[in-house]
């Protein structure tokens, strides 16, 4: 599965219909129609499909014609997603009618090719689950800690100091986790999975 992380834009005509499909990661969603929808009053449609995964690892999806014929837009831009192996992301598609009528195909093909064009243009990321990694160290060992952290590429994402020493809180490929905590199992106290 991949992702993206920023915003990327790209733009088709076909018949003088413009198709502006508009790729951005998931949590941007809202915020992106929202402006889109302000920034294009006269478009007549704004076809969306997205992806992300739940906190049960489900792969939640929808889509959404916008007006347009039923199954002709948001269903194959979905597809294009799935397709793509795309997760946390989503497409929005501005249409501004060109006054030639595309039909159900052409309007499939349309949307599809937009979104593979809008796809193909990203830079996409592999998705790797992280899990989160609870641990205590004594003072003395702290920046030991942190030094072999940082050498296997993993950043705290809390660590708050006690009388006793330091707790980290990690996230981590369970792999990382397993190669840290066996070269380090003498320093680690209140060791935790999330």
């Amino acid at each position: 599965m991949k992702f993206i992380k920023s915003h990327v834009s790209h733009t088709l005509e076909i018949k003088q219909s413009k198709f502006i499909a508009h790729l951005i990661p998931y949590v941007l969603y809202e915020e992106t129609l929202a402006y889109l929808k302000d920034k294009h009053p006269k478009a007549r449609h704004f076809v969306v499909a997205w992806r992300y995964i739940n906190s049960f690892d489900q792969i939640v999806e929808h889509c959404s014609d916008d007006g347009e014929p039923k199954g002709t837009s948001g269903k194959p831009t979905l597809a294009v997603l799935a397709g793509n192996e795309l997760i946390n992301s989503a497409v929005i598609i501005v249409r501004y009618f060109g006054g030639t009528k595309l039909g159900t195909g052409g309007l499939v093909r349309a949307y599809s090719q937009a979104c593979n064009l809008v796809i193909q243009e990203a830079e996409l990321f592999s998705y790797v689950k992280l899990e989160s990694f609870y641990f205590s160290v004594v003072y003395s060992d702290v920046s030991l800690i942190e030094h072999r952290l940082t050498q296997l590429e993993v950043s705290y994402v809390e660590k708050e100091f006690d009388e006793k020493g330091a707790a980290f809180k990690i996230q981590c490929e369970k792999s990382i986790w397993k190669l840290f905590f066996e070269e380090n199992e003498d320093y680690l106290k209140n060791v935790s999975e999330a």
